[in-house]
């Protein structure tokens, strides 16, 4: 029926050259005759404890070979291993999800198998790299703007929030928000909503937020660079990425 059926031989023809034979062929176990219904349970539990786990592993690893290219993601050491496995139990959730770790660590990578692992890997995944954009236009491109909100706002744009919206948002080089700017994330990640600049006009969304920092946190927000509430509210499921070097 199934070559993954677990095959127990029970024989009364006992000698170590057919135990072997039946061992390599690929039965799991073997039991001699006259037969100990007591001893034959015991094996058939043990056998299905073992066959149970050995499909979980084999279903665990194919979740993550799914999430993962392995062209992209190349990691063999034992803490890259744990990021993994770490990636492949949050990525069905709807947890806000901090990467921690350097430049050059792979944090965008991981932001995306945890979106592409998601219920949500079929709608869209924004990026926004925080520190690249000019404060002045960074809230604007996060939330949007009216016409006329400000100098060159020729006319409405949805910003990155919006556009998420059913999907998941990236936001890396989180530490570089304005305090402003901050405050309104709060309220994205409490509310799910956020008004637009220059309107009164409140937008609702669901959004899965993602976000990634190469500074240390907690001690930005020890010195009031960022905020704790927010901190907190983003850092539900903390992954931490090791230098290259010490993998």
């Amino acid at each position: 029926i199934s070559p993954l059926i677990p095959i127990i031989i029970i024989t009364a023809h006992a000698s170590v050259e057919t135990a072997v034979e039946a061992l390599q062929s690929g039965a799991h176990n073997y039991l001699i005759k006259p037969l100990d219904i007591d001893e034959l349970r015991i094996k058939v539990q043990q056998t299905l404890e073992f066959w149970r786990l050995k499909e979980e592993n084999i279903l665990q690893r194919r979740r993550i070979e799914n999430l993962f290219d392995a062209s992209r993601i190349v990691g063999r050491s034992h803490r890259m291993k744990e990021v993994l496995e770490r990636v492949a139990m949050v990525a069905p959730s709807p947890t806000s999800v901090l990467i921690l770790g350097e430049s050059g660590t792979g944090k965008e990578l991981i932001a995306n198998a945890i979106h592409q692992g998601s219920p949500r890997s079929d709608q869209r995944f924004i990026k926004v790299n925080c520190a690249a954009l000019p404060e002045t236009l960074l809230e604007s491109e996060l939330f949007g703007h009216e016409k006329g909100a400000f100098t060159g706002a020729i006319g409405r744009r949805p910003g990155r929030f919006e556009l998420a919206d059913g999907g998941s948002i990236f936001l890396d080089e989180i530490a570089e928000m304005t305090p402003a700017t901050q405050a309104k994330l709060l309220r994205v990640l409490q509310e799910r909503e956020f008004e637009p600049v220059g309107s009164t006009r409140t937008v609702k969304v669901d959004i899965r937020i993602i976000t990634a920092t190469n500074r240390d946190l907690p001690e930005e927000v020890k010195k009031g660079a960022f905020r704790e509430d927010l901190f907190y509210r983003l850092n539900v499921v903390p992954i931490e990425l090791t230098p290259l070097r010490e993998r």
